[in-house]
């Protein structure tokens, strides 16, 4: 009984664990999953996190803090006999062993760098928060280009396999053709060539859906081997992305996440440079201690009959640097041309990506008019093959001329095929660049 209990146990926690991994996606379900899953997201998430761990414990650094502290010293060679000064025994500075409890309270009262340090830990949460946007952004575009891919694979393998059923079928006929006396030899070879070259682009074709389907679960977060459908098709999504309406987007590079990245390095780069000055200014740190001091000759402190003496003080340290050799100013001087670096490299980013965004708005435009003549070419590729077809059939034609149609007709259906992704890639990688979310 408790075996057959435990069988069942183990049975509903594997079917709670496989209803976790998801089975069919959309396109639109498979980016929101891979951004909640996708392990490079969550790491991305997780330095949010540590960078407002960060925010504080700078924050913290400049708060009060309690120190306590217990010194127990036995003197094993005692150097001259206790003194009792009050004639009471309550002091005995010659005693064998002493315990000294204490707390210290230290405050920052100012520090140039701790202030700077407070603008840094500001600086740095936010540069956490656009590496996650760009990570979000590029686990976008990868999901997307992955899903294509298995797409593109799954209809090839249709359109191939479809394909050599037509090519079988046309062999077979010709070869009874050919028994019969009334075909050529040449014409079975024809054909033979034409399907052992398809057959071979269908093998290879669902070796490399195999391939896609495993990259898609990687970048989804998943298993490699996870049974993952999808629900959207090539076409569809091919059609859903041609938004024209992008094409008139703002082109202003400051809202793009690239942009705000290096930005980022350029404060980051201003704050050293207040940093290495900050240090030139003089360091002001208050303090209250208080103590109490036992003395005995054998370890009695637990003792109710005890005596302590008891001690309190309060101070502030000043720390004024005077001279340093040019140290600090050499220092700023090097953070300084840190920051015309990193100043420059704000206006190359900002040229760069007015380029990647007129560029990419001409890949996408390409992609969509592409798209339309692929389409076209397909119609008049299939009404060739099938004219020549007919042709071959009716002794019109040659079986040359029919291999060429037919090879024909195979490359305008894979550059279809091929132009629908080029739509869809080349659409996110648009929005990648903009900056814009993906809504399909």
């Amino acid at each position: 009984m408790k075996q057959t209990l435990l069988i069942l146990l183990l049975f509903c926690f594997s079917l709670g664990f496989a209803q976790d991994q998801p089975t069919s996606l959309s396109l639109q379900e498979a980016i929101e999953f891979a951004i909640e899953n996708n392990r490079v997201a969550k790491n991305a998430g997780r330095d949010i996190e540590a960078a407002k761990k960060q925010k504080w414990e700078t924050i913290a650094s400049g708060l009060p803090q309690i120190d306590g502290q217990i010194s127990y010293i036995n003197n094993i060679e005692q150097q001259f006999p206790g003194i009792d000064f009050n004639g009471d025994g309550l002091v005995d500075i010659g005693a064998k062993q002493n315990i000294t409890p204490s707390v210290t309270l230290n405050q920052l009262i100012f520090d140039g760098s701790y202030l700077v340090g407070l603008q840094s830990a500001k600086v740095f949460l936010e540069i956490s928060e656009n590496a996650k946007i760009k990570t979000d952004l590029d686990i976008r575009k990868s999901v997307i280009n992955a899903y294509g891919n298995v797409l593109l694979a799954e209809e090839s393998v249709t359109i191939l396999e479809r394909n050599v059923d037509v090519l079988e079928k046309n062999l077979f006929e010709i070869t009874k053709i050919y028994e019969n006396g009334l075909e050529e030899e040449e014409s079975v070879e024809q054909l033979q060539i034409t399907l052992t070259g398809v057959k071979s682009n269908l093998n290879n074709t669902k070796r490399l859906k195999d391939i896609a389907y495993q990259m898609l679960n990687i970048t989804l977060g998943l298993d490699l081997n996870n049974e993952t459908t999808l629900t959207d098709s090539l076409e569809t999504l091919a059609i859903m992305n041609m938004e024209l309406g992008l094409l008139d987007s703002n082109n202003n590079v400051e809202n793009t996440i690239d942009y705000k990245i290096a930005n980022n390095n350029k404060v980051s780069k201003e704050l050293l440079v207040k940093l290495e000055q900050s240090k030139a200014l003089p360091t002001i740190n208050g303090f209250v201690t208080a103590s109490y001091i036992g003395n005995n000759d054998k370890f009695r402190f637990l003792s109710s009959s005890q005596p302590w003496v008891g001690t309190a003080a309060f101070g502030v340290n000043m720390s004024i640097p005077i001279f340093g050799s040019g140290l600090k100013t050499a220092r700023t001087q090097r953070a300084k041309i840190n920051l015309e670096k990193a100043e420059n490299d704000l206006k190359e980013t900002e040229q760069q990506l007015k380029l990647q965004i007129a560029s990419a708005k001409s890949d996408f435009k390409f992609a969509i008019e592409d798209y339309d003549n692929k389409r076209k070419n397909l119609a008049l590729a299939e009404r060739i093959e099938n004219k020549n077809q007919t042709k071959f059939f009716e002794g019109i034609a040659s079986s040359f001329e029919l291999r060429q149609a037919q090879t024909q007709l195979y490359t305008a259906q894979q550059e279809l095929l091929q132009s629908m992704l080029d739509v869809i890639n080349s659409k996110a990688h648009l929005e990648t660049v903009l900056n814009s979310p993906i809504n399909n």
